[in-house]
């Protein structure tokens, strides 16, 4: 899927490093942390471009939703679409489309991801990846761009398993966490490393250096926490320690981002939130059915 999706993954969250040992979490977390079902709207603006990047303006805007809870499992969707100007003048146009689901022990994931450019499909990924046999290996169907049969790294995280890891790490006042993610990015065959810098607390009510949005007033009352993360290649294609591209926001307790930055070398952008939404999670019998 290339660049385009990873950069809309930014806004779902997670992250690794070349060289350190991969986390110790079990490949199934419990489900310690309850994600609050949201949409949220970030305008999208270029924060810098290096003279070989070959852009010189980029504006778009990009809209996460999440659903689901802790008995059903969650869907993420993501639309994001971004206008690009060349440094010599033309204009195109970039419009990704994805949606996931994961089931509530993140025993398993199903993803759907489309890219268009200037309006003309250039890209389809889809495919399913489950745990069948813990701790028996992740195995992945493929079927777009082909139909393919992949095992892959029995310790890699899903991505809101791993984004409910990075709130548990938080919490406990823990800097550093390396893991391995499986989002089915690329053309859903690759596990990348990844390593998560997790800075100091900010207490309730402190709004400093954010933008005022009234439907984000509820966040107000949670902590948060400033993250970065690195995405880098499998080992087996790794050929230097340079990440693929670099994360940066602040995370809040209950999995809402805002202050996002998406830094891939030769170019960066940034996210600001211009509204969001909080939806009804629905109700969980003891048994996880949702009522």
């Amino acid at each position: 899927m290339g660049d385009a999706h990873r950069k809309g993954r930014a806004v779902g969250l997670c992250a690794a490093a070349v060289g350190c040992l991969l986390a110790t979490a079990p490949a199934v977390a419990a489900p310690a942390v309850v994600l609050t079902p949201h949409r949220a709207v970030y305008d999208i603006t270029l924060d810098r471009a290096a003279g070989g990047s070959g852009i010189a303006e980029m504006t778009g805007r990009m809209v996460y939703e999440l659903t689901g809870n802790v008995c059903t499992g969650y869907s993420q969707s993501m639309r994001f679409v971004t206008s690009v100007v060349n440094q010599e003048g033309a204009t195109s146009i970039t419009d990704l489309r994805t949606t996931s689901w994961e089931d509530a022990a993140s025993r398993a994931f199903r993803f759907n991801t489309s890219q268009f450019r200037d309006r003309k499909l250039t890209e389809t990924t889809v495919g399913d990846a489950s745990r069948a046999d813990a701790p028996g290996r992740l195995k992945v169907a493929l079927t777009q761009p082909s139909r393919k049969q992949i095992d892959l790294s029995p310790q890699a995280m899903f991505p809101v398993q791993h984004s409910r890891e990075l709130v548990v790490r938080a919490q406990r006042g823990e800097r550093l966490f390396t893991a391995d993610l499986y989002d089915g990015s690329e053309k859903g065959d690759k596990v990348y490393t990844t390593v998560s810098f997790i800075g100091t607390e900010r207490a309730p009510g402190d709004v400093s250096g954010l933008e005022e949005v009234a439907s984000a007033k509820p966040l107000e009352g949670l902590v948060a926490w400033p993250m970065s993360i690195s995405y880098y290649e499998p080992a087996t294609q790794r050929q230097d320690s340079v990440p693929t591209y670099e994360l940066a926001f602040l995370y809040y307790s209950n999995g809402v981002s805002r202050r996002l930055k998406i830094d891939y070398g030769s170019f960066a952008v940034r996210g600001v939130l211009k509204e969001i939404s909080f939806l009804d999670p629905g109700k969980c019998d003891p048994k996880g059915k949702k009522r």
